[in-house]
């Protein structure tokens, strides 16, 4: 019944809905301005019964933003797991404006062509923990936000001290992780590991664009098992999709410190789309001990650079040019995060 699903205020880091511009609905479950939040089940099922509202969605009939399933904003000491997520009208899992997050054991299932059913979104967090989990979705397994053009740069609150291990992911049409597109408010330490993926369109991936501004900045990915992929590696530097027309031209997002090592991947169609912004390269990447197999027909051109910089090191195939060889293991950071000892 959609009148039982009440409209809530705008999110100030947007700046309008991300399905229409004028409102949006409350989540499933949501909570704002909390201390000590557990959400959690022995493994029992929430089923956001999304059919009804990917219909109105594809059928441009949404006057206001999809609903959530869950949505914890302004709050501190977060704990959701040991919970299976199926059919969520949007985003499952949103904790927004929030730190010290604990996110675990979840099973996250919706089709792999349902709209926007991104799994896990940590979105201007901070000291946040997303481990042991899966997700299978029409969207990007997990999606790392800070919010949007303008209405992200003004809110300036980042996303930062990230940690992602034990996490498998299947989506054919999007990436296991992305970094943004929303990512206004910055990014910034963030370490991956031991991840999994298979028929996923992309392992890691950064989307950005002018306009968005802020950083991405100092992440760290290591040990990733990935099979049947359309992509390894993605950073993507046009990303487009604004709120409005009238975003800053001269908003050039920083993109530097990506460092990628021991990742093994099999049944790839092309290693590397690295794709920078003219100007204003990416920089400071290093990717080392990567090792990819072919898929029967693969792209002729396997990495396909421009405008970034870095290097390269034990890796096939050969990557491009602008990531000359250097005798190197990329780094993965030694010391722990705070959330990690929670």
């Amino acid at each position: 019944d959609e009148s039982e699903w009440p409209p809530v205020a705008l999110l100030p880091s947007y700046g309008r809905g991300r399905d229409a511009p004028s409102g949006r609905l409350s989540s499933l479950i949501f909570g704002t301005n909390l201390t000590d939040v557990v959400i959690t089940g022995n493994n029992g099922t929430i089923d956001g019964q999304g059919s009804y509202w990917w219909k109105l969605f594809r059928d441009n009939k949404m006057t206001v933003t999809r609903p959530y399933m869950i949505e914890i904003m302004y709050s501190k000491h977060v704990q959701i797991s040991n919970l299976t997520l199926v059919n969520s009208p949007s985003w499952n899992v949103h904790p927004i404006y929030s730190s010290d997050i604990i996110i675990q054991h979840l099973t996250v299932f919706a089709p792999v062509d349902s709209p926007n059913t991104d799994g896990i979104d940590p979105d201007s967090c901070t000291n946040t923990r997303i481990e042991d989990s899966f997700v299978v979705s029409g969207d990007d397994c997990i999606a790392v936000k800070s919010g949007w053009d303008e209405y992200g740069i003004k809110f300036n609150m980042p996303t930062k001290q990230l940690v992602i291990r034990r996490f498998a992911c299947i989506s054919p049409s999007s990436a296991t992780i992305a970094l943004g597109s929303e990512m206004s408010g910055g990014i910034e330490d963030v370490r991956v590991e031991d991840v999994t993926a298979i028929n996923t369109e992309s392992g890691v991936r950064i989307k950005t664009g002018v306009g968005r501004g802020a950083y991405v900045k100092d992440v760290y990915v290591r040990n990733m098992t990935l099979n049947t992929m359309k992509y390894v590696l993605w950073m993507t530097g046009d990303y487009g999709s604004h709120p409005d027309a009238e975003f800053d031209q001269n908003a050039f997002p920083v993109i530097k410190g990506i460092n990628y090592r021991d990742i093994v991947a099999d049944n790839v169609t092309q290693s590397a789309q690295l794709d920078g912004i003219g100007k204003h390269p990416f920089t400071d990447i290093c990717i080392s001990n990567v090792n990819i197999k072919l898929a029967a027909k693969p792209k002729g051109v396997q990495w396909n650079c421009s405008d970034v910089q870095g290097v390269a090191n034990r890796v096939s195939p050969e990557p491009c040019n602008l990531l000359p060889r250097k005798e190197i293991d990329c780094p993965f950071p030694k010391d722990r995060l705070p959330i990690e000892d929670v």
